[in-house]
């Protein structure tokens, strides 16, 4: 018997930091297509992912990113250190080996020019609501 896919109706487990963190929500999209959000994930998946973009990720002190997707619709989560400064570690990020080569390469799939960051790509999403005390 095919195994289904789950599609998130199960729930994510969560890591556990050991101390206060931050979050930050950000959206983009795709280009249209039947195979463009197949092959982005692809270029995601822990075989394709380039392991140089994950280390620079995480040498600017970011502490865990998800990327959600629902049809060509991207919604990624980036939990950070509460002291974590986005702009800062952003233009790190830049500078780092690989990043422009992987940002010029994903930028195919995505709604972008070209020579477009990540950070002129992803658009910073207002948090709305939340469960009040």
């Amino acid at each position: 018997m095919k195994k289904q896919k789950d599609n998130g109706v199960s729930g994510y487990e969560q890591k556990e930091f050991g101390q206060r963190i931050k979050r930050y929500c950000q959206t983009m999209e795709l280009k249209e297509g039947d195979e463009t959000a197949t092959k982005y994930r692809e270029a995601h998946d822990r075989f394709h992912s380039w392991p140089e973009i994950r280390e620079g990720i995480r040498a600017v002190g970011i502490l865990e990113m998800e990327i959600y997707i629902l049809g060509n619709r991207l919604f990624m989560i980036v939990d950070t250190p509460v002291d974590f400064d986005w702009k800062s570690a952003m233009e790190k990020l830049a500078t780092l080996p690989r990043q422009q080569e992987w940002e010029r390469y994903v930028s195919q799939f995505q709604r972008c020019s070209a020579d477009a960051t990540s950070d002129d790509k992803w658009q910073m999403m207002e948090r709305m609501f939340y469960l009040y005390p």
